[in-house]
């Protein structure tokens, strides 16, 4: 089967997904990208050679957080693994109505100046030896988790960024400093702290999608066959998605694809009334 067709399948499913996020009024969703590599066998898969004796494919992703509860993949690129992130950076970042959120993978200061020249709302973490000039620093909170905010020039005086940005250096939960960098100044320091923390999410995610979609192994050898797997599993999950939100649950997706596993040949009242209250779990 071609890919394009479940392709169009899968953004079908996002279309209808997002039609239910703008009835509950979301503004300004927040947008994560990152890529996970997915290994397969050399012997097998020679058109995916990255490595002397290694072989993969990468997905690369953009994963809308609505809140801790319910995320969904809106845009998906598949690669071979050595296809390096920052290369699909402008394909992921096409909405100026989203906050994106990325990882160091991503840092192109080329890339920041034109992204805020367009328009382009982000939060990345930065490299710890980037080379920054410090324009004005800011007042941060008392009991904060955030160490210093201030307005920087990024690089150096030969190939220094040419906005200003605003980097932060922020605790994280097992007590590491890491150095974001932003182009919001309209957002307090907390609010970017945890903008930036909502990063995990798509870890999460890509975890759920091996664990319980198996992608884990790959039950044809070609690129064709590669391609269709992913985005199969990438069309379950956003099935589970429309269920969680058209039947107003807020039981977890691993919930709801264990009642799915155990009521899939019996009827649809069964199913239903899993969702009920008066319902044994």
């Amino acid at each position: 089967m071609n890919p394009m067709i479940l392709s169009h399948l899968f953004l079908d499913l996002v279309y209808k997904i997002k039609g239910i996020q703008f009835k509950n009024g979301k503004y300004m969703p927040l947008k994560i990208i990152d890529s996970s590599t997915l290994p397969l066998n050399l012997t097998n898969h020679k058109w995916a050679k990255f490595r002397k004796t290694k072989a993969g494919v990468k997905l690369h992703l953009r994963l809308v957080f609505m809140n801790k509860d319910t995320v969904y993949p809106e845009k998906a690129v598949i690669t071979t693994a050595k296809e390096h992130d920052r290369n699909q950076l402008e394909v992921l970042v096409d909405d100026k109505e989203a906050m994106y959120v990325f990882d160091r993978g991503y840092v192109d200061y080329e890339r920041f100046d034109r992204m805020t020249d367009e328009g382009y709302f982000f939060v990345s973490r930065l490299k710890k030896n980037a080379i920054t000039r410090e324009v004005e620093s800011f007042s941060i909170p008392k009991d904060s988790t955030v160490l210093s905010d201030k307005m920087v020039y990024i690089g150096s005086t030969q190939n220094r960024t040419e906005n200003v940005f605003r980097l932060l250096e922020v605790v994280d939960t097992k007590g590491n400093i890491l150095r974001l960098i932003t182009n919001r100044f309209d957002l307090d320091s907390e609010e970017i702290s945890e903008i930036y923390r909502q990063r995990w999410t798509i870890e999460l995610f890509f975890k759920w999608l091996k664990q319980h979609v198996k992608i884990k192994h790959f039950y044809g050898m070609s690129e064709t066959a590669i391609q269709n797997q992913i985005f199969l599993a990438l069309i379950a999950y956003c099935l589970h998605v429309l269920i969680q939100l058209e039947m107003r649950s807020k039981k977890s997706l691993l919930r709801i694809s264990r009642w799915l596993n155990k009521a899939l040949w019996k009827p649809a009242y069964i199913w239903i009334r899993r969702f009920d209250d008066r319902s044994i779990p």
